[in-house]
């Protein structure tokens, strides 16, 4: 994936908490996201430390943290 450039990038790069290593589209947020919501899921900022290192990107896995967080 070729980069153009973001003037947010070096922001976006101390806030990213994806812990997976080959990705290309660390502080692309815009590219992230486009990314899993092709793949009906969310990006690892939209989770915990510990629920991103399941790699369980999906909406029903947020939903159900979301869900037990409020019980």
């Amino acid at each position: 994936m070729k980069h153009t450039g973001c003037k947010n990038f070096e922001k976006n790069m101390k806030a990213c908490n994806c812990t997976y290593e080959p990705c290309s589209k660390k502080g692309y947020c815009c590219e992230c996201i486009a990314y899993h919501r092709e793949r009906g899921e969310l990006p690892a900022c939209y989770f915990t430390a510990d629920a991103e290192r399941t790699y369980d990107r999906s909406i029903s896995f947020f939903v159900k943290l979301q869900l037990s967080k409020n019980n």
